[in-house]
């Protein structure tokens, strides 16, 4: 039974809840004053999309544990919902999407005195994840297409001989913003087949294609890498390598296949799998940008945590989430 469908998203509700948060929670951090504020100290509320979710965790972690007075509180929604919070609600001052504020939302924001500002801080790579038993290595732009809308059904029509059997899409959420991507990226106007669910967590797409042989999943990147999943750094270690200029050589987890990708006048066999590298020079073709908003004063503590993300440190953790940080340059080797 197919599962996807729009959700309807009520993005005021989880501002009552943040509101509420910080109503019963005025003094989270010891030695923290209710009333104090600055670009260091107090308490803030931001609203992510669930994607992006496991590398603004990181950065919330860590610059908690630099500035204990800081407090950050996370909400985590389809990339619409954010994008709404922010607008309509005076308690939600950060925003973490997919695309940048228009500019009829920039100027409303402008009119209500609110003083956004907004800035890249990554590019993101969405990866293809197969199962372990399925042949399949590479696929194409238009063959994800194909399979998207419906048109091709099963493994053995991407690749002959391959018994996999009925192709399923597995994707995160039905209203994420990966969704968007692909019907904005890839579809070209086509509509989605009835064999594309969401599965309503990122993990569990994850979990369905390691379970399916004929699965194909759609996730970003930070989601697979090795890195997040099997190296547990203390926030004091985190902390320490988000100092370090060395670069990281990430890999993926065991659990799934990584697919290569082939885009446009790409031949079979120049597929590349979502490294920063090749995130960085195009030869992946599944990208798309990371932007961090911002509103308030430039001495409230949601600037100070805007600052610490696009800043060195910052670029540093999302370098180790294998998301391609927007101020460094990768330098990757051994990779396939």
């Amino acid at each position: 039974m197919t599962i996807f469908k729009t959700n309807s998203i009520i993005a005021m509700a989880v501002a009552a809840v943040a509101a509420n948060t910080i109503a019963c929670n005025p003094n989270p951090k010891v030695g923290q004053s209710a009333n104090s504020s600055s670009a260091t100290a107090g308490v803030t509320v931001m609203a992510c999309d669930e994607t992006f979710q496991r590398i603004m965790e990181q950065e919330i972690q860590v610059y908690e544990y630099q500035y204990p007075n800081a407090s950050i509180l996370s909400r985590y929604l389809p990339e619409q919902a954010c994008i709404d919070s922010l607008l309509h609600t005076n308690n939600t001052k950060l925003a973490v999407t997919s695309r940048p504020l228009n500019a009829a939302e920039m100027r409303f924001l402008e009119l209500h005195k609110r003083q956004p500002r907004s800035k890249m801080i990554a590019v993101d790579a969405i990866a293809l994840i197969a199962n372990k038993d399925n042949p399949i290595n590479e696929i194409s732009t238009a063959d994800l297409g194909k399979i998207l809308a419906g048109e091709i059904k099963e493994w053995k029509w991407v690749e002959p001989g391959n018994k996999s059997g009925k192709i399923d899409i597995i994707f995160d959420y039905s209203g994420s913003s990966t969704v968007r991507y692909m019907s904005d990226s890839i579809m070209e106007g086509r509509k989605f087949g009835n064999n594309v669910y969401a599965q309503n967590s990122n993990s569990k797409v994850v979990q369905t294609v390691a379970e399916r042989k004929g699965a194909l999943g759609v996730i970003g990147v930070s989601w697979i890498s090795s890195d997040m999943k099997n190296v547990e750094m203390t926030t004091e270690e985190l902390s320490e390598a988000s100092q370090k200029s060395d670069t990281t050589n990430l890999s993926f987890t065991s659990d799934v296949k990584v697919l290569a990708v082939t885009g446009k006048g790409q031949f079979p066999g120049e597929g590349k799998k979502p490294y920063q590298a090749y995130i960085y020079d195009g030869s992946y073709p599944l990208y798309r940008p990371i932007y961090l908003t911002v509103t308030g004063y430039r001495n409230a503590v949601q600037s100070g945590f805007f600052t610490f993300v696009t800043g060195f440190a910052g670029q540093k953790l999302i370098q180790l989430t294998g998301v391609l940080p927007a101020a460094m340059q990768p330098r990757i080797v051994n990779v396939d």
